[in-house]
């Protein structure tokens, strides 16, 4: 019997963030059964915030969301969000989420939605960066340096559901290393359509934006794309919404750090169209401790 082909990740990450509806207010995420030590973040806030619009009219957008990890989450085992609807006013509405796994808090998220209303309009710019088509896609970049990719990291690719190019070459050197900026900047969509629901594309950049912010804090420090000397961990997430968008679309993440210090490091970053509009703004705090020798 010919072996079933793998779903499209772009089709995998729609089911993901597909939650089961258990209860008016309880709904119950899938944990893919993962290599890795614990459930990646983006994909609890990404489905801590479906739970969160599933409890809305549909009418207001999310326009910002806070949130902690308070613990690991396990690969493989569900994930129950559990929403309180704090507020329903004339223009906002708020709903505050609770992620449990095996009887334990796990992570929690309070989001905002904002009936949408005419007003003025400003913002700083894009940097200027060459366009997505002219940048080799992360995997032949990484191929070009290494050759055959190991096997993990071949078939993290396979599965990737985000097509991510960076801006700038990947440094391999200390020496590279050491004359860098905590800067980073990444062009990114989804490897397939997402389809027409506009919450499950802000769901997915929420995935996506957890996927690569802390490089920018550890740009200076070692190679993104080689042995870790930190154990590290997201500790807060918080972002804004500012337009509507499809994550199927290129757009630019534009990462910087400002500090590092006293083991946590500090990242922000700016979600941009081709167009130049800012879509998203996204901060975020991590934990580095170096390994020990």
């Amino acid at each position: 019997m010919a072996d079933r082909a793998e779903p499209n990740p772009a089709e995998r990450l729609v089911d993901l963030l597909d939650l089961e509806r258990i209860e008016q207010n309880i709904f119950r995420g899938r944990s893919p059964q993962e290599r890795l030590q614990r459930v990646f973040g983006g994909q609890v806030a990404g489905q801590a915030l479906v739970a969160a619009g599933r409890t809305t009219d549909g009418e207001r957008p999310v326009h910002s969301l806070h949130a902690y990890f308070l613990r690991p989450g396990h690969p493989g085992v569900p994930i129950v969000y559990q929403v309180e609807r704090v507020r329903d006013g004339r223009s906002f509405t708020t709903r505050r989420v609770v992620a449990v796994q095996e009887g334990r808090t796990i992570f929690n998220l309070t989001a905002s939605f904002h009936l949408p209303e005419p007003g003025s309009e400003q913002q700083l710019p894009m940097p200027e960066v060459p366009g997505p088509e002219q940048l080799p896609r992360l995997a032949d970049e990484l191929r070009g340096h290494l050759g055959t990719l190991p096997e993990a990291l071949e078939r993290m690719a396979r599965r990737q559901p985000f097509d991510i190019r960076y801006v700038e070459r990947l440094r391999w050197t200390p020496e590279e290393v050491a004359a860098a900026e905590p800067r980073s900047a990444v062009w990114m969509r989804a490897v397939g359509p997402l389809g027409d629901d506009p919450l499950v594309h802000t769901c997915a950049v929420t995935y996506a934006s957890d996927m690569m912010l802390l490089d920018a804090v550890r740009v200076p420090i070692e190679p993104l794309w080689g042995p870790r000397g930190f154990d590290m961990a997201s500790l807060d997430h918080a972002m804004w919404f500012h337009r509507p968008f499809r994550a199927d679309e290129w757009f630019l993440y534009q990462q910087e750090s400002p500090v590092l210090i006293g083991g946590r490091g500090l990242a922000r970053g700016q979600i941009y169209d081709r167009a130049g509009r800012l879509l998203v703004s996204v901060m975020q705090e991590g934990l580095f401790r170096p390994h020990a020798r």
